[in-house]
């Protein structure tokens, strides 16, 4: 199926009023006034903006490609991210953007996999789609567990993409990634804030294969507590290649970007719709 990143965006906007007022249940309005776009939304379009213009600069999967593409993220990730200062960012990666001197950190952070899944929805192998993620990844996260954390969420999308079943990406995490031996209903109770992968990508993932639709899955990561707007953003990155979404909340959705935000969105739809040709 032909996906884009909307998912992320709308789980990031529906999550963003409750990620310190948690609202552990799934019944609430989805997007409402007092919802944002946060730093999940506009770093996930960041990384949308650098694999555009790398594409652009060099033939897809070629090593000049992914070359060009680890300058253009660190590009993209600050340039946009200077924009919007005040958009959620954790500690140290606003200082990265702001730095003279951009290295990485060796971050964990769930940032990794937040802005990740124009990797998932753009490549056309496994293969490929995890070399995109430790190339969009290793500027910033480049700790073994940031690295983990982003593949993890690529790869669930590459196969929700190609139609695997549930119980197929859940084998599939679970033995290369995470052991997913909860339900969201155990840990709901006790689950707090955390910004780790480690603490976030795994309940990310169980959130959604627990669902039964893609406005199920964002309601059950928002469910959960701790990060909401980062736990619903990975989640319905997955969600919106294994179910699609509804137009109505696209719509709405896309209603909260702004004029150059928006811009990036459609121009990487197009992208997609073309099969990833710039």
């Amino acid at each position: 199926m032909i996906g884009a990143m909307i998912g992320a965006i709308i789980g990031d906007i529906a999550g963003s009023r409750f990620e310190f007022n948690n609202h552990r249940s799934k019944e609430f309005d989805l997007l409402t006034d007092s919802c944002s776009v946060t730093d999940d939304s506009i770093m996930t379009l960041a990384v949308a903006r650098a694999i555009l213009e790398a594409s652009k600069a060099m033939p897809s999967g070629t090593d000049g490609f992914y070359a060009a593409l680890s300058e253009l993220t660190v590009k993209y990730l600050r340039e946009i991210g200077r924009r919007y200062p005040r958009c959620g960012f954790g500690g140290r990666f606003y200082r990265w953007i702001f730095s003279d001197n951009p290295q990485p950190y060796n971050s964990f952070g769930n940032g990794a996999a937040m802005r990740i899944s124009p990797a998932g929805f753009i490549a056309k192998t496994e293969r490929e789609a995890i070399r995109l993620s430790h190339t969009i990844t290793a500027v910033t996260h480049n700790h073994a567990e940031g690295i983990k954390g982003a593949e993890a969420t690529t790869v669930a999308i590459m196969m929700a993409r190609r139609g695997a079943l549930k119980s197929e990406i859940r084998q599939r995490i679970a033995r290369d990634y995470y052991p997913l031996e909860f339900t969201i209903d155990e840990i709901r109770p006790t689950y707090r804030y955390h910004a780790s992968c480690q603490e976030t990508v795994p309940q990310a993932i169980e959130a959604f294969l627990e669902s039964d639709s893609f406005e199920d899955a964002i309601r059950t990561a928002i469910s959960l507590g701790g990060d909401s707007d980062t736990l619903a953003a990975i989640t319905g990155s997955i969600a919106e290649a294994y179910y699609g979404v509804p137009a109505d909340l696209k719509e709405a959705a896309l209603g909260y970007l702004d004029d150059e935000l928006r811009a990036i969105y459609d121009e990487w739809e197009r992208f997609c719709r073309m099969g990833g040709s710039a």
